[in-house]
């Protein structure tokens, strides 16, 4: 396994969030972790990333132990995270935003990542000189995943890539990211909408009030009645 999470716990204060996570991610996976809003997939993608402190449990990242690593010795180590609501800098340019998600690869020539960005998602480099703050919902979303994909990660955490896009930006997103993991990229995507992250995941975990309580493969959650019944509408 890639990424191997062993009984995480993580408090805000008194609250505990977590409650003993266990989750698996194998070298060229796409897993998806569906659950309503504040079910604690967030909090889960905060402390992988590590900036959301652990009160007990582990993280293993391709076998080494990475639970008291700082963020960006993460990504270094190859975890690159889409942040939910894209966070892009508004008043930089495209390119310049692309170019900051190789800020750990100092010396590296990242032109080559850049033109990989721009033949996956081609109105970023229609747009590169444009401040990133002009473009639309969906377009700022490629663009955080562009950032995330110049790191060149070994894993690649999507936080509610849909999140406030019309329907038809939101098949969009979805294909890109069955693409990326169709090009290979080992993908961990949180996500509220549940139906189509499962639909393309090869397996799931379904998270409520921070434990996990349903995992298999996305095929087998989409058709699990419990699974319909609270979160496809079914």
């Amino acid at each position: 396994m890639l990424l191997e999470v062993n009984g995480m716990k993580s408090s805000y204060g008194r609250i505990e969030a977590l409650h003993g996570i266990d989750v698996q991610v194998g070298e060229g996976e796409l897993v998806a972790l569906v659950g309503a809003n504040g079910a604690g997939k967030t909090t889960f993608l905060r402390a992988l990333s590590g900036v959301q402190p652990l009160t007990n449990g582990e993280i293993r990242f391709d076998g080494a132990d990475i639970t008291k690593s700082k963020p960006q010795a993460r990504v270094k180590q190859g975890i690159s995270q889409v942040p939910e609501g894209r966070q892009v800098f508004g008043p930089l340019s495209v390119e310049d935003n692309l170019r900051l998600g190789a800020y750990r690869r100092r010396g590296a020539d990242t032109d080559a990542d850049l033109e990989r960005v721009f033949e996956t998602f081609p109105i970023l480099k229609r747009k590169r000189k444009e401040s990133a703050g002009t473009l639309s919902g969906g377009q700022q979303q490629m663009l955080a995943m562009g950032r995330a994909l110049m790191s060149n990660p070994r894993l690649l955490l999507l936080d509610e890539p849909s999140m406030g896009l019309a329907p038809l930006l939101v098949g969009e997103i979805f294909n890109i990211v069955q693409m990326l993991r169709e090009q290979g990229t080992t993908i961990l995507l949180v996500e509220q909408n549940a139906f189509q992250a499962l639909a393309i995941a090869d397996r799931g975990y379904v998270i409520e009030t921070g434990r996990i309580v349903l995992t298999d493969t996305g095929e087998n959650l989409i058709n699990d009645e419990k699974v319909k019944a609270a979160y496809l509408g079914l």
